[in-house]
C-alpha cells in the first residue's frame, strides 16, 4: 500500500510538472511528431479558407485542410498550431514582439519534434521602389531590424533632406540576421524560374506611378535580396533612403528589396533555438515603399477604408494582394514539395 502511495505521488508531482494535462496533449505518450516543414504566416483576413486570402490561406488549403489544431502553449489566447503529415503551420501575428514570441513557443513545444524541419517564414511585404515591382516575390538571405539605432525627425536636421538614420555599433550584433547562404541559393535555384503575375490594374497603377520608368513597368520575377523588418509601418523616399543605407552599413549579401513587420524577430528565435540555418524566408510584393499616385501619409492613413492592403481596391496595392498572395505561395510550394519528397 505504502509503494502504491508512493507512485500515486510520483504521478501527480509529473502531471503537475508538465503544462496541461495529458489529456490536452494528444501525443504526450508518446513520440514528439516530427515536422518537416513549419509554415509561418503572421495574419490571416479572416478564415483560413474558402474566401479573400491572407498569408496563410493558400499554404492551409493545400497542406493542411482538416488538419488536427493544437493550442500553442505560452502563446496569444488563440493561437493554433495546424499540423498534418510532417507539415505544421501557425500565424504569428503582426510585428516583432507577436512574431519572436510565438515562434519561441512553437519551437519549445515538446509535443513536436522540429530538429529535421526546414521553417518557411512567409507573408507580404512592401518592395524597394527603383527596382522591384508589385507582384515580385523575394528569397530572403538578410534580414535588418529598421528600428534599431537612432532615427531623427527631419524636421530636427540641419538639413531636412539628409538621412534620417544614424548609425551605432554597439546595436550591430542585434541589427541585423544573415540566413544561411547555401540553403538560400540551393532554394533560389529551384524557384528562380517559377511563373509570378501580377494584373492589368497594377501594371497601369506601376504606369502612372513612375512616369512609365523601364524598371516600373517590367513583369515580376523571383529574386532575391535583404529585407528590413520594422514595428514602424513606414512608408517615403526618406524611409527608402534610410533602408538603403542601413542594408549598406551592415554589410549585407544582397540589395535591400523589402520592408515588411516580422522576419529579422523570427531569424533572430529560430537563431536562439539553433535552427536559423533551416530558415528560408520567401515575401511577395503588395505595395512599394514610397508614396504613389500623389498619395500622402495623411490621404493614405487617415482614412480607414484606405489603410488596408488587404482587399482588392486598396489605394495602396491596386489589386495585386491576392495575386502577390498566389505567387508567393507558387514559389513557396516548389520548395515545399521538394521538402516532403526527399529530394531538398
Amino acid at each position: 500500500m505504502k509503494r502504491f502511495l508512493v507512485s500515486i505521488l510520483i504521478m501527480v508531482m509529473v502531471c503537475a510538472a508538465v503544462p496541461g494535462s495529458l489529456a490536452e496533449q494528444p501525443n504526450a505518450a508518446g513520440s514528439p511528431l516530427p515536422v518537416k516543414v513549419l509554415i509561418l504566416p503572421k495574419f490571416e483576413v479572416e478564415n483560413l479558407e474558402g474566401d479573400f486570402p491572407g498569408e496563410a490561406q493558400y499554404y492551409y488549403e493545400a497542406y493542411l485542410a482538416d488538419a488536427e489544431a493544437f493550442d500553442v502553449p505560452h502563446g496569444a489566447p488563440g493561437t493554433k498550431l495546424y499540423y498534418k503529415d510532417g507539415v505544421a503551420l501557425c500565424v504569428l501575428g503582426m510585428g516583432k514582439v507577436n512574431a519572436a514570441l510565438t515562434t519561441m513557443a512553437i519551437l519549445s513545444d515538446a509535443r513536436f519534434d522540429y530538429s529535421q524541419a526546414y521553417i518557411l517564414s512567409t507573408g507580404c511585404a512592401g518592395s524597394a521602389a527603383e527596382t522591384t515591382v508589385m507582384g515580385d516575390v523575394f528569397l530572403i538571405t538578410a534580414a535588418v531590424d529598421y528600428d534599431l539605432g537612432h532615427h531623427a525627425d527631419g524636421r530636427d536636421l540641419a538639413d531636412p533632406e539628409e538621412i534620417s538614420w544614424f548609425h551605432n555599433a554597439d546595436f550591430d550584433e542585434a541589427a541585423v540576421v544573415i540566413l544561411n547562404q547555401a540553403l538560400a541559393e540551393k532554394a533560389y535555384a529551384l524557384v528562380k524560374d517559377t511563373p509570378v503575375e501580377t494584373t492589368e490594374r497594377t501594371r497601369n497603377y506601376m504606369l502612372h506611378a513612375f512616369d512609365g520608368a523601364a524598371w516600373a513597368v517590367r513583369d515580376p520575377l523571383v529574386l532575391t535580396g535583404t529585407t528590413v523588418t520594422g514595428d514602424n509601418y513606414w512608408k517615403g523616399a526618406h524611409g527608402h533612403a534610410n533602408a538603403l543605407r542601413m542594408v549598406e552599413t551592415y554589410g549585407c549579401p544582397d540589395p535591400y528589396v523589402t520592408t515588411e513587420m516580422e522576419d529579422v524577430a523570427v531569424a533572430r528565435a529560430a537563431q536562439w533555438m539553433g535552427l536559423l540555418d533551416r530558415l528560408i524566408v520567401i515575401r511577395g510584393s503588395v505595395n512599394m515603399d514610397v508614396f504613389m499616385v500623389g498619395a500622402t501619409p495623411e490621404s493614405l492613413w487617415s482614412d480607414a477604408e484606405n489603410m488596408t492592403l488587404a482587399v482588392e481596391d486598396s489605394v495602396e496595392a491596386a489589386d495585386i494582394f491576392p495575386v502577390s498572395m498566389k505567387n508567393n505561395f507558387n514559389v513557396g510550394r516548389v520548395i515545399i514539395d521538394s521538402i516532403l519528397s526527399g529530394e531538398f
